[in-house]
């Protein structure tokens, strides 16, 4: 087992000395000046017309608290920002080029639409590279065999079966509130996830054996990653109130484009009226821009993200799990090992104990079914050193064959880890009724 010596336990005090050396310089007054005048200019034009329902809820959303999570408000502004974005499709703005103040305002909103495109795709990069690193980060202290390489295979599943979901409901007519409910849950069942594999249940309970080797102090930290006043909360108090800030703003954005321009023929935009708009939107994503990629620093160089060799991750190889054995020369070494289902892994790992001089030893797996017949799975090949898997699609019997027959004088010093994992299954997923 790797050994925890020397580390200090990841907890909201040891994050809170590391974030005093990267202070978040404060947004522009501007940002939450332009918030209250686009809802106030919003509320203006119920005179023009009623608020309708989508619209009061709209109002509402805007004036509320945003929610505390610093990942469910980046959700949130990549969904105000499709919002956004569908209102200003060329295709659906009540917006012609008829006069040229008219065209004034359609270049404008062309601009206000380039701006926005550019910082969702920024955005949506961000995200993706920062699920990448968290899950990297942990599977650095993972032991280096098959086990990291069964959950990873597990993640990719998980991840297709996701964006199945997603595709699904976007094909049953779903909308863009819809669809990020959606993706928020989705993110929710990964958080749950890497908590299950800090305490070793749920989809993770049949991989709870293979875990031997990973620090504690990391199991701990994933374990209570979703904790109110866990570690997270120090970077909730430290970095939320910029990034609530900026929700607010792109929620006052979104309201008075819907407003405005659902009563646009009674009332087109007005000079000044679009001068704030655009103001509002230059800052926002100019000051997003600025978040994103200084809160990314901050997490990629946080103190939970050492080294796998300060971890002492490499160490787990030394794991009293591998077996060693000697082959004599012209001789073989089998492992027969039992599958009850299908979709369960045979995993190995081997290598050669060396000496003066390089040796390799032949490898090759069988199937052999409850009647006796043997299928051969993976060809013979000759080896140093080798780590796969595979995923069964039979019950029965795996034999695990070291072919040392070939060699006429040098026995062989085999050091072997094999095992039969179940199926790791997640749990199934209800989906959303439209």
């Amino acid at each position: 087992m790797a050994t925890t010596e020397g580390f200090v336990p990841i907890t909201r005090a040891y994050l809170a000395r590391y974030y005093d050396k990267y202070p978040l310089p404060p947004l522009p007054d501007a940002a939450t000046d332009l918030a209250a005048r686009l809802r106030a200019l919003s509320a203006d034009l119920a005179a023009v017309a009623p608020i309708a329902p989508d619209e009061e809820l709209l109002k509402q959303e805007a004036a509320s608290i945003p929610a505390h999570k610093i990942d469910e408000n980046l959700w949130k502004n990549r969904e105000q920002m499709e919002e956004i974005l569908f209102l200003l499709n060329t295709s659906r703005r009540p917006v012609a080029k008829s006069t040229p103040e008219d065209s004034e305002i359609v270049s404008k909103l062309d601009d206000i639409e380039a701006k926005l495109k550019d910082m969702l795709k920024k955005l949506e990069q961000f995200q993706l590279k920062n699920a990448d690193n968290v899950f990297n980060t942990v599977m650095t202290y993972m032991p280096q065999d098959f086990r990291g390489t069964l959950i990873r295979q597990q993640r990719e599943r998980s991840e297709r079966n996701k964006q199945a979901e997603v595709d699904s409901l976007v094909s049953a007519g779903g909308s863009i509130r819809d669809r990020y409910a959606l993706l928020w849950k989705q993110q929710m069942e990964r958080r749950v996830q890497l908590a299950q594999l800090g305490s070793a249940t749920g989809v993770y309970k049949t991989l709870v054996r293979y875990l031997v080797g990973v620090p504690q102090v990391l199991l701990d930290f994933i374990r209570q990653i979703n904790d109110n006043n866990g570690p997270m909360e120090e970077q909730r108090e430290r970095y939320g109130p910029t990034l609530y800030t900026l929700t607010k703003l792109v929620l006052a954005i979104r309201l008075y484009l819907h407003v405005s321009l659902a009563r646009y023929e009674q009332r087109k935009l007005e000079e000044d009226d679009i001068a704030v708009l655009q103001q509002a939107v230059t800052i926002y994503t100019e000051e997003f821009v600025k978040f994103t990629e200084f809160i990314g620093e901050v997490f990629v160089n946080a103190p939970f993200f050492i080294s796998a060799e300060d971890a002492g991750a490499a160490d787990a190889r030394k794991s009293d799990e591998y077996k060693e054995t000697i082959i004599p020369a012209g001789k073989t070494h089998e492992v027969i090992l039992s599958v009850e289902a299908v979709n369960s892994y045979i995993a190995w790992d081997f290598s050669l104990q060396q000496g003066a001089l390089n040796m390799d030893i032949g490898f090759h797996v069988e199937y052999i079914s409850h009647s006796g017949e043997k299928t051969l799975i993976l060809p013979y090949r000759r080896y140093e050193a080798d780590q796969g898997n595979f995923c069964t699609v039979s019950a029965g019997s795996y034999k695990l064959v070291w072919d040392n027959s070939y060699s006429s004088f040098f026995k062989k010093s085999l050091r072997y880890k094999v095992d039969a994992v179940p199926p790791v299954v997640e749990p199934a997923v209800m989906r959303p009724v439209l």
